[in-house]
């Protein structure tokens, strides 16, 4: 169920560096033309680390890395991030190169090696070149490039826009922040996508509980967007909680445990409908809710599969109220349910109720489908089962933009 902004202040300007202690910023190092492609996230103190990683089969180098490091004593200090080249499908020479990367930004930033991570984002199949990013990595250093906007905008690839957020709520008597940035645009689907995710926090809390949370909220925010059903190779979410905001630390039992799960799922869910938002292409917004099916394990196969129905994402672009095809993908989701029971809603517009058409104003309908976000309900039934996903239209743009990634 979708986190409302209740408990907690939302930062004018907020970003991943707003919680105490941490420092991000990017550069042009020239794995682009023009643009930034080298960022970097660094805590003071070395910080509680859990991370969440794709499922594809083929994970890309520097996950590799990362997960070793955060293997060794759950802790991180520092991330660094290029986009261009994914570093993926690269054998023995990108895994080496990976290794490389993390240990020369280890030494610029004066952390132990195992305590950096390394995230790559980009073209498929390519070497990086390491002489670019060692002269880049060198650079960090130097103020003129610290600014959390400059991380966003390096770890960008077919995005059209930075994400970034920050809130503040407090715990203990004390001020506590969770910030965060993404990126992702194309490559989305359910169970993580070309995507990367880093939140960072202030909060005390152990890597066991922070991983436990992470694992949780993912499969409420990032593991249910969609853009267009395929899955990469080089995607993660990382959380790091250095402990600055001196709470005590938190547990299941801590008197405001939810209060700080509920803000780490705000945050969570925000990037994650941002890259839904700027999916490859895309107009619209588009949020599939599901309610009354027998579990909310079935809501979420349900939802999924309406999210991921590609002739129900081009009718949206086309602002066409074809029902039929929402009913098309809930029928396969494979999910046991009672036909006679769906109702279908575009916005407030009933279409179908009790498995059956119901009339509505076509010209109402095809006005709310061409607002900037749209809203599809389907309920299944008097059960409590429920689930929210989130994704895009598919335009004629994505096709274009896709048609010609490596050129």
């Amino acid at each position: 169920m979708e986190v409302q902004l209740e408990q907690f202040k939302l930062m004018k300007d907020g970003n991943i560096a707003s919680a105490k202690g941490f420092q991000a910023g990017g550069l042009h190092c020239g794995l682009r033309k023009k643009k930034m492609d080298l960022g970097w996230v660094y805590s003071e103190v070395p910080a509680q680390a859990a991370g969440v990683y794709t499922t594809n089969v083929f994970q890309a180098a520097p996950l590799k890395v990362t997960q070793e490091s955060i293997e060794k004593e759950q802790q991180l200090q520092a991330i660094i991030v290029n986009s261009a080249i994914a570093n993926a499908c690269t054998g023995e020479q990108g895994l080496q190169d990976a290794y490389d990367m993390r240990k020369l930004f280890a030494e610029t930033m004066g952390v132990e090696e195992h305590l950096a991570a390394v995230a790559s984002t980009g073209l498929i199949g390519e070497l990086l070149p390491m002489d670019k990013l060692q002269k880049g990595i060198s650079q960090i250093p130097d103020y003129k490039h610290i600014g959390a906007s400059k991380f966003e905008s390096a770890i960008l690839t077919t995005d059209t826009k930075e994400k970034g957020i920050a809130i503040e709520l407090e715990i203990d008597g004390q001020i506590v922040t969770i910030g965060g940035a993404a990126k992702g645009s194309g490559m989305i689907h359910p169970n993580m996508a070309t995507m990367l995710g880093f939140v960072t926090t202030d909060a005390n809390i152990s890597s066991s509980y922070l991983s436990d949370v992470l694992k949780s909220i993912t499969n409420r925010s990032f593991n249910m967007i969609t853009v267009d059903g395929d899955t990469s190779t080089n995607d993660m979410v990382l959380v790091l909680a250095n402990g600055k905001a001196e709470n005590q630390a938190l547990t299941p039992e801590h008197r405001e445990w939810q209060k700080f799960y509920d803000a780490l799922q705000f945050v969570c869910e925000y990037l994650a409908k941002e890259i839904a938002r700027d999916g490859e292409g895309a107009t619209r917004l588009v949020e599939v809710q599901v309610e009354g099916a027998f579990t909310d394990e079935s809501a979420t196969a349900i939802a999924k599969s309406i999210i991921s129905s590609n002739l129900v994402k081009t009718a949206i672009h086309g602002a066409d109220a074809n029902w039929g095809r929402i009913i098309t993908a809930i029928g396969y989701s494979g999910e046991s349910l009672d036909p006679d029971k769906v109702s279908i809603y575009l916005g407030n517009i009933l279409v179908v109720e009790n498995g059956v058409p119901h009339p509505f104003d076509e010209d109402a309908a095809k006005e709310y489908l061409l607002e900037d976000e749209i809203t599809i309900l389907a309920k299944l039934g008097d059960a409590n089962g429920k689930a929210t996903a989130w994704g895009c239209d598919l335009s004629y743009e994505y096709v274009r933009i896709n048609a010609s990634y490596r050129t």
